[in-house]
């Protein structure tokens, strides 16, 4: 079941207190029943882990509700890469060269599509996304050899480390970068990411419960 009661009053924060912030509802490993719900409710911003599972979910949904918006907020395999930009409309998660060159063969499909860079801020081994330090090179990569752009910056910060180091460090390399836009905050840290006016905070357990 989906809580709109607790969508609501992070809505009606995010106005009291002048933040831009949208909430992205991550529906993965939910069932579509919920989800239904949750747009019957008024929700139209969807996140969603994997293309085949969005794919299955989504693929109806969206020709029946077109103002529905879906984002991929998981890690993207080579080979999803046009089936995914057939389906979702925001990607929080290019993370890696071999995922920029399969956009670049799909230019055609970029259009009004938005993209974020994920970065490793916590330069963990079991996560994905460019390090810190590699941020601007990766940027000018992405911009004169493969000619995408990039509207923002995310990252997953560290489970046993203060969230705000890592949102405050997504900050600066935006700033250094000239990027305006960060998707940053999930269900356990939303309130700290809102500190530094994100364009997206994604927002699962928060609203949908435990995932199956």
């Amino acid at each position: 079941m989906f809580n709109i009661k607790k969508f609501n009053e992070i809505n009606d924060f995010l106005k009291k207190t002048s933040n831009t912030a949208k909430i992205i509802a991550i529906s993965k490993n939910h069932p579509i029943g919920s989800i239904k719900e949750a747009i019957q409710l008024g929700v139209k911003i969807f996140g969603e882990n994997r293309v085949q599972e969005a794919k299955e979910k989504f693929l109806i949904i969206k020709q029946n509700n077109p103002q529905i918006e879906l984002h991929l907020t998981g890690p993207l395999q080579s080979n999803k890469v046009k089936m995914a930009l057939s389906l979702f409309d925001v990607f929080h998660t290019l993370d890696r060269e071999k995922i920029a060159k399969e956009f670049s063969k799909h230019k055609d499909m970029l259009t009004n599509k938005k993209i974020f860079l994920q970065i490793n801020t916590g330069k963990e081994n079991t996560k994905s996304g460019i390090f810190p330090e590699h941020t601007k090179d990766f940027l000018f990569f992405l911009k004169n050899e493969m000619k995408i752009s990039i509207n923002g910056l995310m990252c997953i910060p560290p489970i046993d480390e203060d969230p705000t180091y890592h949102f405050k460090k997504l900050r600066s390399l935006a700033n250094e970068n000239n990027i305006s836009e960060l998707s940053i905050g999930m269900s356990d840290d939303y309130e700290k990411a809102l500190q530094f006016n994100p364009t997206y905070i994604r927002l699962g357990t928060i609203l949908f419960g435990k995932r199956n």
